[in-house]
């Protein structure tokens, strides 16, 4: 099992699994068409099914193109509002696509219809994999925009916290180097924070992404999987675990990362106002 990881629009991720004895492939929130079938055509692959996390736009938009383009081409899911749905899926359903298994985990919150896939191959040495969407994200998740703080923490500690720990964490979106300088607000002391925030400035400087983490290393570092450690109840000020994710949330959609100064050769010229000329309108 090979993973493509294809970064498209702003920020966002797509994936194509493939299936190296067959060839075939199945391609994870297909968002961007032309892209995927530039990746399809270079693999040398078939495109045979699209897994969709959720009904979001920058996730599932380019679904009903590739049915097009794609005759037979099946699309799972678990939201009636996913473009082009074939094939509605429900909490723990497993799919084969030839040597390739996948588990469907049902994780309502970001979206009421959210939707991750957990792959294995039997018998092989490679670690599983966990396409999580806009659930759990490296050194963070998903806001709450169709749910609540409990679907979330179930879905985080219950479902997608007990997978394997050496599986690994292909997400939507890179949010890495953001979520990480919350997770140092969060914990300051955080030696693990701080060397992995180091490591995903520098991936980001590259223009490389920082997926795969894997779920071993999240528990280490993502405050939203970390809710029972002394310091983020602290932080909180809460000592319940939903209470302590509940208010976390909040936090993070209120955190605002530094506003860089400008250099002060460029506030000069601005006083001086040598930018005027092309600041005036025509």
């Amino acid at each position: 099992m090979k993973v493509k990881v294809i970064s498209v629009l702003e920020d966002n991720y797509m994936y194509l699994v493939i299936e190296e004895s067959s060839r075939d492939a199945i391609a994870v929130d297909a968002a961007v068409p032309k892209r995927l079938l530039e990746i399809v055509r270079k693999e040398n692959v078939v495109l045979r099914a699209i897994l969709t996390t959720h009904h979001h736009w920058d996730h599932a938009r380019g679904n009903e193109d590739l049915v097009r383009l794609c005759p037979g081409l099946r699309v799972y899911g678990a939201d009636e509002r996913i473009g082009a749905l074939t094939h509605k899926v429900t909490h723990d359903q497993e799919l084969m696509f030839g040597a390739i298994h996948v588990r469907c985990l049902f994780t309502p919150c970001h979206t009421s219809g959210h939707m991750c896939y957990f792959m294995w191959e039997d018998g092989s040495p490679d670690a599983p994999a966990l396409f999580s969407g806009d659930t759990l994200f490296v050194g963070g998740c998903g806001k709450f925009f169709e749910g609540t703080a409990e679907q979330m923490y179930t879905n985080l500690n219950q479902i997608l916290g007990a997978l394997p720990k050496e599986t690994k964490v292909f997400c939507g979106h890179e949010y890495t180097v953001r979520n990480l300088k919350f997770a140092l607000k969060v914990e300051p002391e955080n030696e693990i924070v701080k060397k992995k925030l180091a490591w995903a400035k520098q991936r980001d400087d590259e223009d490389l992404p920082t997926v795969p983490s894997t779920l071993q290393e999240e528990f280490l570092y993502n405050p939203f999987l970390r809710v029972t450690e002394e310091t983020l109840q602290k932080f909180t000020g809460k000592t319940d675990p939903v209470e302590v994710l509940r208010t976390l949330r909040t936090e993070k959609d209120n955190f605002k990362k530094p506003k860089e100064r400008p250099h002060p050769q460029a506030v000069l010229a601005f006083d001086w106002g040598l930018f005027s000329p092309f600041l005036e309108k025509k």
